[in-house]
C-alpha cells in the first residue's frame, strides 16, 4: 500500500467543504486515534462505519476526497488515516487563539485541557469591563479592547473566541478582525456579519438544546391525524 505523504491530501475549498463533512471527519479522527492508542495499525471502512453509526458507503466517500489511502481486502493504515485527515482539516499545526469576555464561559473554557490536548491554545484575553483589566487568569493577563492589534501581532492569535453578549458581539467582531483574526468561534446568539475571508462558527448552546427538545417531543409526542 502506498504511504501518504502530506501532498497527496486534496485541499478542499473552504465554501465546498460542508458541516456534515467536517463532522464526520472529526469523528473518524477521534476514533482513529483511540483505534492507533489501543495497538491496532489497520482499519476498514465498515469496522469504522459501524462504531460510528455511520453507513460503509458514506465513509468510503468521505475517505475518498483524502486521495487514495485504502486498498479492497486490507483496509487503511490508521496512522496515514490520521495524518490525512488531520492535514484535510488544517489542524496538522498549533493554533492560537485570543478570548473576548472574562466571564463565566470564558473562566470554563480556559480550564478546558481539551483544547491544548487538539493543539489549540490561549494566548489573549480582553473584556471592556476596568474591573477586569489587568487580572491574570490561568496565567494569563487580561488585557483592554483597546490593545487588540499590538496584543494579538505580539501572540500570533489568528483565531477569535467571542463570550460576550449579544450587543456587543457585532463590535468585537469588527475589532478583532482588525487586528488580524482570521476566524471567530461566536458564543453569543445573533447573526455576525463578517468581510469576504472571515470564517464564522456560532455555538448557541441555547439552540442545541432547542433541538435535543424537539427530537424528544417528536419521539413522545401522539401522531397528528
Amino acid at each position: 500500500m502506498e504511504v501518504w505523504r502530506p501532498d497527496m491530501a486534496r485541499q478542499l475549498e473552504p465554501r465546498k467543504r460542508p458541516g456534515p463533512i467536517v463532522g464526520r471527519l472529526s469523528l473518524y479522527l477521534r476514533r482513529l486515534e483511540g483505534l492507533l492508542r489501543d495497538g491496532f495499525p489497520r482499519v476498514s471502512s465498515s469496522s469504522l462505519g459501524e462504531a460510528l453509526g455511520i453507513a460503509d458507503t458514506q465513509v468510503r466517500k468521505d475517505l475518498a476526497a483524502l486521495g487514495s489511502l485504502g486498498q479492497p481486502g486490507i483496509g487503511y493504515d490508521v496512522a496515514d488515516l490520521i495524518r490525512a485527515i488531520r492535514s484535510a482539516l488544517g489542524i496538522d499545526r498549533p493554533w492560537s487563539a485570543a478570548l473576548v469576555g472574562v466571564g463565566n464561559l470564558a473562566r470554563a473554557l480556559l480550564r478546558y485541557n481539551g483544547f491544548i490536548e487538539r493543539g489549540f491554545r490561549i494566548v489573549a484575553l480582553f473584556d471592556s469591563d476596568p474591573a477586569k483589566v489587568g487580572d491574570r487568569l490561568e496565567g494569563l493577563e487580561v488585557y483592554p479592547s483597546s490593545r487588540m492589534p499590538e496584543v494579538i501581532l505580539a501572540t500570533g492569535a489568528e483565531l477569535g473566541i467571542l463570550t460576550v453578549p449579544a450587543l456587543a458581539v457585532q463590535n468585537v467582531a469588527d475589532e478583532l478582525i482588525a487586528a488580524g483574526i482570521r476566524g471567530l468561534l461566536n458564543f453569543a446568539p445573533g447573526v455576525i456579519r463578517v468581510p469576504v475571508g472571515i470564517s464564522v462558527v456560532n455555538v448557541d448552546l441555547t439552540v442545541q438544546l432547542e433541538q435535543l427538545a424537539f427530537l424528544v417531543h417528536l419521539g413522545s409526542a401522539e401522531p397528528l391525524e
